[in-house]
């Protein structure tokens, strides 16, 4: 059969757009897969108020104009594209604070597909980039990126990081004309990231670093990255007054950064990418020293993975001969990407474990790329057996420290904020996730303050949740005991510390009838009956005061009785609907009121106990 050129060129483009289809819907399915898991691994992280680093950034975006939430001046940080995503974010979610985790996730899940691209790309491997994408995700270094608000800046910062690092991988390697084109834009993303998070300005090192080997004479080029630095240090000076990046925790680097603490830390997080806590507990829940030997084991055996993956490959590079000159720049960039986003957490006075979280991602696609060039040859070749070594090293890596990372995921409740964030997550979801804006105008007492709830958390807590942006909407007042609040009435909510289960819990159902319990007679809604008898416990004062309505036209000779503890004390003649009288009590001791009234409303519809309804009761007690 002879084909014209048309035809041939018809079947070539519909085996192209078939190609592109089943690649498109192999994607679909990967990234569906990744926001799968993404979603079942951190099932368990929620947030439901905002408290902390998250309740001042909302504190500045809510109580600042745009411009002045956004382009920060006389603090610490100038971090104005994030503030700028924080603003737009925060104004789309609005009330809506459980919103931030699944969104997190859905950005994690994004970034676990850039890398799974990244990865396939460097190791010619779908398989190998699914795993590299699966190991991001169930890392124990995510736990920050997950479960806060501020998350957000830590996925944007990886984000930019990365891809600048995937710019600068490509200019190193491909040499299609594009290379200017990705360096400029690799230094837009330099000036991007610095915007986001000041720690990755120790990245400008990797612009001159592939320079150097690429032997590049386009002064363009060296420019480029360093105008792109002095940009943000203009602006960092201008808005915050200096170009010294603040410490963690208020501290300033500069005073605090010594060689000793420095180096301390870098090998701290060396430990880290090989699955080894080395910290304190409270910054990533246990430390190795109090692992159990099954999960040491684990890793230790999916180290020697690592390493037996890594020997091959250097064996390999010195076995290339003038080759290896050709793999040693992109190491080299690997290498210094790693290490410069070590060292620009080792500067401060601690290192917490979602800062080695980049790191992390740099070291899965360096593994990726090794891969890559181990096998490269052999596929060319169409040997791919000879490839199931390596991939075995790989896969086995990830099927021993999965378990592992399942482990340490859930020493999270020992983190520094994470037992502070549940019991706000239970103190929003006691208040308005039970009454909604009904909270809003009611004083909220809380029985004990073992939790040690700052003025500040007091005061904008609860604003979160209002749409009209009040101040002092809501009152919230300490209490070492029930005893000390008179009588609950609608504008109360009594919540109570549960420091055993990290918790508040609302009892204001509980404390009311403690405080005032129907005997007979005596209704929820305030109706009296004729015959009627409760039992109530007064405040500090011991004054109790009644106020009695009743709803119809008087007649003649309507009395009621009250009694207290079966002693007559007052004898309320109904002259007019409404008629009050206070009630002296022992301080702190419950009273039995009894009430007898002559009266009671003809025709009613309801008759709730043996006796007719009578009179509407408004009792409220000091």
């Amino acid at each position: 059969m002879e084909y014209t050129g048309n035809t041939r060129g018809e079947a070539i483009r519909r085996h192209k757009w078939v190609r592109c289809a089943l690649e498109w819907k192999t994607n679909a399915l990967i990234l569906c897969l990744l926001t799968g898991f993404a979603f079942f691994i951190n099932r368990n992280m929620e947030l439901k108020g905002l408290y902390m680093d998250d309740l001042y950034q909302w504190f500045c975006y809510n109580d600042n104009s745009f411009f002045a939430a956004v382009f920060t001046s006389g603090g610490t940080r100038f971090r104005v594209l994030y503030n700028l995503v924080s603003w737009i974010e925060m104004k789309l979610f609005g009330l809506h604070v459980n919103w931030y985790v699944p969104f997190n996730i859905l950005l994690n899940s994004g970034l676990a597909y850039t890398l799974y691209q990244i990865a396939r790309k460097f190791s010619r491997s779908i398989y190998v980039g699914i795993l590299c994408a699966l190991m991001f995700l169930v890392s124990r270094m995510s736990y920050y990126q997950i479960g806060q608000a501020l998350g957000l800046m830590e996925t944007m910062a990886m984000w930019l990081a990365i891809g600048i690092l995937y710019l600068l991988f490509r200019y190193l390697n491909e040499q299609d004309g594009k290379g200017s084109r990705r360096l400029f834009l690799a230094s837009l993303l330099y000036v991007s990231v610095c915007f986001v998070h000041e720690r990755y300005m120790a990245l400008l090192p990797l612009f001159f670093i592939v320079l150097l080997f690429k032997r590049s004479t386009d002064w363009r080029l060296w420019f480029a990255p360093a105008c792109g630095f002095a940009l943000v240090q203009i602006f960092r000076l201008i808005f915050i007054g200096t170009v010294s990046p603040a410490g963690t925790g208020g501290t300033d680097v500069i005073e605090t950064i010594s060689v000793g603490s420095v180096t301390q830390f870098a090998l701290s997080q060396i430990a880290y990418l090989f699955g080894i806590n080395a910290g304190p507990e409270h910054l990533n829940g246990q430390n190795f020293r109090d692992t159990p030997i099954w999960v040491l084991v684990l890793i230790i055996l999916a180290d020697l993975m690592l390493a037996l993956l890594v020997v091959t490959f250097l064996i390999k590079l010195m076995r290339s001969g003038k080759k290896c000159m050709k793999y040693l720049p992109t190491a080299v960039l690997f290498v210094a990407f790693i290490g410069a986003c070590i060292a620009c957490s080792s500067v401060t006075i601690r290192v917490e474990m979602r800062w080695v979280y980049v790191s992390f991602a740099a070291a899965l696609l360096f593994l990726c790329w090794m891969y890559g060039i181990l096998t490269d040859e052999m596929e060319q070749r169409g040997r791919w057996v000879q490839a199931l070594p390596y991939l075995s090293l790989i896969t086995l890596y990830v099927i021993l420290m999965f378990p592992a990372e399942l482990y340490y995921r859930r020493q999270y409740p020992n983190l520094y904020y994470w037992a502070d964030q549940d019991r706000y997550n239970s103190l929003a979801e006691e208040t308005f996730g039970n009454y909604g804006v009904e909270i809003f105008g009611k004083n909220i007492f809380i029985v004990g303050d073992e939790f040690e709830m700052s003025d500040f958390t007091q005061e904008n807590f609860f604003r979160v949740f209002d749409k009209l942006n009040r101040e002092n909407s809501t009152r919230i007042v300490h209490i070492k005991d029930v005893r000390e609040i008179g009588l609950v009435d609608d504008n109360m909510l009594v919540i109570q510390e549960d420091p055993e289960h990290n918790r508040f819990q609302d009892v204001t159902h509980v404390v009311d009838t403690f405080k005032c319990r129907p005997i007979y007679g005596f209704y929820d809604d305030g109706w009296v009956d004729e015959r009627a008898e409760v039992q109530v416990m007064a405040g500090s004062t011991g004054q109790i005061h009644l106020s009695f309505t009743y709803p119809l036209d008087l007649d003649e000779d309507q009395w009621l009785t009250v009694y207290v503890d079966g002693d007559p004390k007052e004898y309320l003649n109904f002259n007019e609907n409404t008629k009050q009288c206070t009630i002296q009590a022992r301080p702190y001791e419950p009273v039995v009121l009894k009430f007898e009234s002559n009266f009671f409303v003809p025709n009613a519809l309801e008759k709730r106990g043996v006796t007719r309804l009578a009179v509407l009761l408004t009792m409220t007690a000091d």
